[in-house]
Protein backbone atom coordinates (compact mmCIF):
# COMPACT_ATOMS: atom_id res chain seq x y z
CA UNK A 1 0.00 0.00 0.00
CA UNK A 2 0.96 3.60 -0.57
CA UNK A 3 0.17 6.39 1.87
CA UNK A 4 0.12 10.08 1.02
CA UNK A 5 0.26 12.32 4.07
CA UNK A 6 -0.73 15.92 3.42
CA UNK A 7 -0.03 18.92 5.60
CA UNK A 8 -0.77 22.60 5.36
CA UNK A 9 -3.97 24.24 4.27
CA UNK A 10 -6.33 26.32 6.34
CA UNK A 11 -7.88 29.76 6.20
CA UNK A 12 -6.15 32.73 4.58
CA UNK A 13 -7.21 36.19 3.48
CA UNK A 14 -7.33 37.15 -0.21
CA UNK A 15 -3.89 38.11 -1.44
CA UNK A 16 -2.22 35.95 1.16
CA UNK A 17 0.00 32.90 0.88
CA UNK A 18 -0.19 29.32 2.00
CA UNK A 19 1.91 26.21 1.49
CA UNK A 20 1.05 22.53 1.24
CA UNK A 21 3.24 19.47 1.45
CA UNK A 22 2.65 15.80 0.80
CA UNK A 23 4.91 12.86 1.64
CA UNK A 24 4.58 9.45 0.02
CA UNK A 25 5.43 6.30 1.91
CA UNK A 26 4.77 2.60 1.69
CA UNK A 27 5.41 -0.19 -0.75
CA UNK A 28 6.62 1.17 -4.07
CA UNK A 29 9.76 1.23 -6.18
CA UNK A 30 9.73 4.92 -7.05
CA UNK A 31 7.49 7.91 -7.44
CA UNK A 32 7.03 9.22 -10.93
CA UNK A 33 4.75 12.25 -11.19
CA UNK A 34 3.55 14.00 -8.06
CA UNK A 35 1.26 16.91 -7.70
CA UNK A 36 -1.98 18.48 -6.61
CA UNK A 37 -5.55 18.59 -7.79
CA UNK A 38 -8.39 20.52 -6.21
CA UNK A 39 -12.15 20.32 -6.02
CA UNK A 40 -14.01 23.57 -5.42
CA UNK A 41 -17.46 23.36 -3.82
CA UNK A 42 -19.98 22.02 -6.30
CA UNK A 43 -17.42 21.58 -9.06
CA UNK A 44 -15.32 18.83 -10.56
CA UNK A 45 -11.78 18.02 -9.53
CA UNK A 46 -9.23 20.01 -11.54
CA UNK A 47 -5.49 20.07 -12.06
CA UNK A 48 -3.49 22.46 -9.93
CA UNK A 49 0.09 21.41 -10.67
CA UNK A 50 2.16 18.35 -11.47
CA UNK A 51 5.90 17.72 -11.32
CA UNK A 52 7.82 14.82 -12.82
CA UNK A 53 10.76 13.17 -11.10
CA UNK A 54 13.07 15.06 -13.45
CA UNK A 55 11.55 18.39 -12.51
CA UNK A 56 9.29 19.11 -15.46
CA UNK A 57 6.19 20.95 -14.28
CA UNK A 58 2.67 21.51 -15.51
CA UNK A 59 0.21 24.02 -14.07
CA UNK A 60 -3.49 24.56 -14.39
CA UNK A 61 -4.34 27.79 -16.18
CA UNK A 62 -6.03 29.26 -13.10
CA UNK A 63 -2.88 29.13 -10.99
CA UNK A 64 -0.09 29.91 -13.46
CA UNK A 65 2.17 32.65 -12.16
CA UNK A 66 0.82 32.39 -8.61
CA UNK A 67 1.53 28.84 -7.48
CA UNK A 68 4.86 27.01 -7.49
CA UNK A 69 5.31 23.27 -7.24
CA UNK A 70 8.53 21.57 -6.15
CA UNK A 71 9.63 18.19 -4.87
CA UNK A 72 12.31 16.48 -2.87
CA UNK A 73 12.96 13.13 -4.53
CA UNK A 74 15.03 11.86 -1.62
CA UNK A 75 12.03 12.35 0.67
CA UNK A 76 9.33 11.47 -1.88
CA UNK A 77 7.71 14.73 -0.93
CA UNK A 78 5.97 17.36 -3.03
CA UNK A 79 5.37 20.97 -2.06
CA UNK A 80 2.98 23.63 -3.29
CA UNK A 81 3.59 27.29 -2.57
CA UNK A 82 0.44 29.30 -3.16
CA UNK A 83 0.71 33.08 -3.47
CA UNK A 84 -1.73 35.86 -4.26
CA UNK A 85 -4.59 33.60 -3.20
CA UNK A 86 -8.09 34.41 -4.42
CA UNK A 87 -11.50 33.39 -3.09
CA UNK A 88 -11.89 31.14 -6.15
CA UNK A 89 -8.89 29.13 -4.94
CA UNK A 90 -11.11 27.84 -2.14
CA UNK A 91 -11.27 24.07 -2.51
CA UNK A 92 -10.24 20.74 -1.10
CA UNK A 93 -6.72 20.11 -2.34
CA UNK A 94 -5.73 16.51 -3.04
CA UNK A 95 -2.21 15.20 -3.27
CA UNK A 96 -1.51 12.88 -6.19
CA UNK A 97 1.38 10.50 -6.79
CA UNK A 98 1.99 8.01 -9.55
CA UNK A 99 4.10 5.19 -8.11
CA UNK A 100 6.04 2.51 -9.92
CA UNK A 101 6.29 -1.03 -8.64
CA UNK A 102 8.61 -3.99 -9.04
CA UNK A 103 7.03 -6.45 -11.41
CA UNK A 104 5.60 -3.66 -13.48
CA UNK A 105 2.66 -1.34 -13.45
CA UNK A 106 2.21 2.27 -12.50
CA UNK A 107 -0.45 3.09 -9.92
CA UNK A 108 -2.18 6.40 -9.21
CA UNK A 109 -2.57 7.30 -5.54
CA UNK A 110 -4.53 10.04 -3.79
CA UNK A 111 -4.31 11.76 -0.46
CA UNK A 112 -7.32 12.36 1.75
CA UNK A 113 -7.48 16.03 0.90
CA UNK A 114 -6.88 19.22 2.82
CA UNK A 115 -9.17 22.24 2.91
CA UNK A 116 -7.95 25.61 1.68
CA UNK A 117 -10.30 28.53 2.29
CA UNK A 118 -9.60 32.02 1.00
CA UNK A 119 -11.88 34.53 2.65
CA UNK A 120 -11.82 37.85 4.42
Amino acid sequence: QVQLVESGGGLVQPGGSLSLSCAASGDFFSVAAMGWYRQPPGKQRELVALIASGGTTKYGDAVKGRFTISRDNAKDTVYLQMNILKPEDTAVYYCYAMTTHLGGGDRPNWGQGTQVTVSS
